[in-house]
């Protein structure tokens, strides 16, 4: 006789260090799951209680008595459901990344996460004590085993399951996104499913968390490595899928199945994200940033007019004498089409004080780019004082490549809060602009299709300081994404001369960099919490 189990995946955006909020919207959620969906079961996300990643929150000494109060009036709440649920657990002076199964008031199982990862943006050993056994338990008769993320990437922990019995792998999730990290899901929880031959249930939460963006992608995968249910990316929702089983197996009946968003879209999509909650969940009013007529500021306005609505958005053009007039331009026909509020406040003023106080200590010397950086600093005082009063956050708008060799001016373009473009290479830039106008034109074609320049000085352009943007950006990908050696990338095709060049101004700039602002990781390793590098060394590039 078959039986069934409708289970449902409940991908949320959770705050970090918000549990009386988190438990309220998980108790919400398993309501409507139990009453509107008739759910026997409702899987939530990775440390769902106190929010993913919870960092030295986790040293706090009352997390586990704060912990311990919202498990107990989860359980409590909502009778008549199955609730897995992710939480910190302490026990025996360690702390557990754990999974709890609660029923009507009871925690029915618990099991405690075997692999914590330690690499990357990852940093779960500093925390966590391993579990190291199985948890097999029962939904409706049906023998579920529970996971929790990293858990799903290596063979053992599936091993374990099957030979305690079990016949559905049940997987919890906080995963961070990057370039085309959903594939890399889909092809691991394939291995999975054949070495354990049963079907895996996965949920993944969503939302931005300072530099991490959670693009959900929730799953059920059945045990021939077809697929179910696939919930959208970075949508909130509840994803039901029915388990079918009897004596001859474990089947997934078919559910909602989204496409795979493209390269593109998923990128634009954790920009967009990034930023809405970076601003809506630390209180900020809006942002405004300066607008200056170039593809990278353009594209910025773009992702924050779209994450938080034109009405929060403030662009300010800051022109000197070696700003075009085609700058001035395309930024005011921008903002007008997008909405913005749109000043234009010119600093030749400002620098023309600064260079006449500074006239008789510079006298005798060359002019260079002490002169070009003061423009841009002169901005800056002008975007940080609006910002004090208006409440609004500043953002910047470097991109990965100008980060990556230093490109860019320490306390000037490099002042502010929030750096959308922070982990996004140059060319990408210019791909993620064609994109955004494919949905609706907000850039004007002349902006991308210019090339690119700081405008600091007479006829300058980026390519006159910098290799092309397609080699550059190769470079700087095999280097700070890779790891790989001077020598290997001249292997590669490369120059020796411009790979030394490249690498050196990367290593030389690490101190800006630590000084820059957050932004979102989109890409394999960014610069922040992907790739710590001592800023004092000596580190040769061959050898």
């Amino acid at each position: 006789m078959t039986a069934r189990v409708r289970m449902v995946l409940a991908q949320l955006n959770l705050r970090v260090g918000d549990i009386h909020g988190n438990l309220q919207r998980l108790v919400d959620a398993a309501i409507r799951a139990r009453d509107e969906l008739q759910a026997d079961a409702i899987m939530f996300p990775e440390l769902a209680l106190c929010g993913y990643p919870p960092e030295d929150l986790l040293l706090r000494s009352s997390m586990q008595q704060r912990i311990e109060r919202a498990l107990a009036e989860l359980a409590e709440r909502v009778p008549d459901i199955h609730i897995l649920v992710g939480y910190p657990w302490q026990q025996d002076g360690h702390c557990f990344n754990r999974a709890a199964l609660l029923f009507n008031g009871q925690v029915q199982a618990t099991y405690d996460k075997q692999k914590l990862p330690n690499y990357k943006v990852f940093d779960e050993k500093r925390y966590f004590a391993e579990g190291d056994s199985a948890c097999v338990t029962e939904i409706k008769g049906l023998k579920v085993a529970l996971s929790v993320c990293e858990d799903i990437w290596h063979p053992e922990p599936m091993q374990q399951a099957r030979e305690a019995g079990a016949r559905l792998m049940l997987n919890i999730n906080a995963s961070p996104f990057h370039m085309g990290k959903q594939i890399e899901r889909e092809d691991t929880l394939r291995l999975r499913c054949a070495e354990g031959g049963m079907p895996v249930l996965y949920v993944n939460q969503i939302g931005g968390q300072d530099e991490l963006v959670f693009d959900g992608g929730s799953l059920a995968m059945a045990a021939n490595g077809d697929i179910a249910l696939r919930a959208p990316a970075y949508d909130e929702g509840l994803f039901a899928v029915d388990v079918d089983f009897d004596e001859q197996g474990v089947r997934l009946q078919q559910g909602r199945l989204e496409p795979l968003p493209e390269l593109e879209a998923s990128i634009y999509q954790a920009l967009v994200v990034g930023v809405r909650d970076y601003i809506g969940k630390n209180g900020f009013k809006g942002v405004l940033l300066g607008l200056s007529g170039g593809i990278d500021s353009a594209l910025t306005m773009a992702v924050a007019v779209d994450a938080l609505g034109a009405e929060r958005v403030e662009a300010v053009m800051m022109p000197y004498h070696y700003t075009s007039e085609i700058s001035i331009h395309d930024a005011a026909e921008q903002a007008t089409q997008q909405g913005v509020t749109y000043r234009v406040l010119p600093i030749a003023p400002m620098v023309e004080s600064f260079m006449a106080t500074l006239a008789p200590v510079f006298e005798g010397t060359q002019r260079d780019t002490t002169e070009e950086n003061l423009q841009a600093r002169c901005r800056a005082v002008l975007l940080m004082a609006l910002s004090n009063k208006s409440g609004a956050l500043v953002l910047t708008t470097s991109n990965k490549s100008e980060s990556a060799v230093g490109y860019s001016t320490l306390y000037g373009d490099m002042a502010g809060g929030f750096c959308v473009l922070k982990d996004v290479p140059k060319t990408m830039v210019y791909r993620l602009a064609e994109y955004r106008n494919s949905l609706g034109p907000v850039i004007p074609q002349r902006v991308i299709d210019r090339p690119p320049s700081a405008e600091l000085a007479p006829g300058q352009k980026d390519e006159d300081s910098l290799p092309p943007y397609p080699v550059l950006d190769e470079i700087l990908r095999l280097y700070v994404e890779q790891d790989q050696s001077a020598d290997d990338i001249v292997r590669a095709g490369f120059d020796a001369e411009l790979v030394h060049r490249v690498l050196t101004l990367v290593d030389r700039n690490e101190y800006k960099r630590r000084q820059a602002p957050i932004g979102p990781r989109v890409t394999q390793r960014g610069f922040g919490r992907d790739r710590r590098l001592p800023i004092t060394a000596r580190w040769a590039l061959e050898g």
